[in-house]
């Protein structure tokens, strides 16, 4: 009896040392890096779950719009946000209403969105407490926009993502839905913390000059921009520059850049990398 009861905890010791080390050797979350790829930049991939998620989000946005087919609305390859919806011109696909009148004023306008947005929050592909109202136009024809800003780390969000814009009619009809918001940014937010600033801005400048900048062209030519004192380079401050793979059709490269602007100069703006010193991009 004493020697299967030994042979017993034997086996169960065995047991949870197999669990354990199989706990050890999980791979990395979907943000975090595969086995040989560099730390930085950031990595941000696919998520399943996601894409699941957006899926049912298209089919109740496919039932509320009426005659919409929910694979029109080409949801980004990534990210998994929805990247065009126009719905057809007799879409159901309304703003809520708010306010007793038959037309909302502004400051009903405002609220009427706010609800949307969270209600398709899914679809849309951001937490509404991290999305800020930076644009509300009346057009001559008769529609109105409203374009936000994701705005989840302590830098602002460049490059092709982190937008919502909303196109709507006096009648509260939705004409357009546009996003490339990151979904689930919170998960990239320790990361992004831990990074260190290589490159001071009078670095950054002074690196520009002595370096110049290199660019591709829109025809992908590479070219040198020299950039002598009499130019002015004016710092912006850290931005995160979110930017498709070069190694990883799948994911997306979070960078940690400085936003410079340029004066009398072919490029405007131009993002330089506070920790590599690599240019990103150029506008």
């Amino acid at each position: 009896m004493a020697n299967h009861q030994v042979r017993l905890a034997i086996l169960l010791l065995a047991t949870t040392l197999a669990v354990t080390s199989c706990a050890v050797l999980q791979p990395p979350g979907a943000s975090g890096p595969r086995v040989n790829e560099p730390l930085y930049p950031l990595i941000f991939t696919e998520d399943s779950h996601r894409k699941e998620a957006l899926t049912v989000a298209l089919n109740r946005l496919a039932v509320q719009a009426g005659n919409y087919n929910a694979r029109d609305a080409q949801p980004q390859p990534v990210t998994a946000a929805t990247l065009n919806f126009s719905p057809k011109a007799n879409s159901s696909l309304l703003l809520p209403k708010v306010g007793a009148t038959a037309v909302m004023n502004e400051e009903e306008t405002r609220e009427s969105l706010r609800r949307f947005v969270k209600e398709w929050q899914e679809l849309i592909g951001a937490d509404p407490s991290k999305l800020s109202l930076v644009d509300r136009v009346d057009h001559p024809n008769g529609s109105k926009v409203a374009n936000y800003e994701q705005r989840p780390f302590r830098y602002p969000i460049r490059g092709n993502y982190g937008k919502l814009h909303i196109q709507f009619s006096a009648d509260r009809r939705i004409l357009n839905l546009s996003s490339t918001c990151v979904p689930d940014a919170d998960r990239m937010q320790t990361a992004l913390s831990a990074l260190s600033v290589r490159l001071k801005a009078e670095d950054a400048v002074r690196e520009m000059r002595e370096k110049g900048l290199s660019y591709a062209d829109p025809r992908g030519n590479q070219l040198n921009l020299k950039l002598p004192a009499a130019r002015a380079i004016n710092p912006r401050g850290l931005v995160i520059y979110i930017v498709a793979s070069k190694n990883r059709p799948e994911a997306l490269d979070f960078h940690l850049a400085w936003e410079m602007e340029l004066s009398d100069a072919p490029i405007r703006i131009a993002y330089l990398d506070a920790i590599t010193g690599e240019t990103v991009a150029v506008e």
